[in-house]
């Protein structure tokens, strides 16, 4: 099922991006494949129904695909549709550019995608890289900062 906006849940207090603020901490990962999927399948979609089982599914089946190397080698399998049930090649082509900028950016873990998401100048460059990807959007960038741990609130004061 879908939702007509990103919004992760209608009823829920949202921040001024749209990201649910009452179960951020219910929402990071502690796996470079799980955000970096969460990230690309929230858009239009009602979490709880379709992106998180999906996620949950991806740590079960990959968890060696907690660091970015780990997630390479299970992509480069083509595997991925099916282990998440996803269909869709657009998706699928974005999880692919969000995992080449975390590769050219030496984001190797969660640990270092938050250290990366904690320094001004290291946020902007990984930021700007991906903004270019498509559908990746300012509000799925303050996803991926809820998703890897960083609060909205300290986020914000990084800027």
């Amino acid at each position: 099922m879908t939702t007509d906006n990103d919004a992760v849940d209608p009823t829920a207090p949202t921040d001024r991006n749209g990201v649910d603020d009452s179960s951020e901490a219910s929402r990071q990962w502690d796996h470079i494949g799980a955000i970096i999927v969460d990230a690309t399948l929230q858009r239009r979609q009602n979490y709880h129904e379709t992106v998180k089982p999906r996620v949950l599914a991806l740590i079960a089946e990959w968890p060696d695909a907690a660091t970015t190397g780990g997630f390479r080698q299970r992509l480069d399998t083509k595997k991925l549709s099916k282990v998440i049930d996803w269909p869709s090649p657009g998706r699928l082509a974005q999880v692919e550019d969000i995992t080449r900028v975390f590769e050219s950016q030496s984001i190797k873990t969660v640990e270092d995608l938050q250290k990366a998401l904690r320094d001004h100048p290291m946020r902007d460059v990984l930021h700007e890289a991906l903004a270019a990807v498509r559908h990746v959007s300012p509000k799925t960038l303050n996803y991926i900062d809820v998703l890897s741990g960083i609060s909205s609130a300290e986020a914000t004061t990084k800027r």
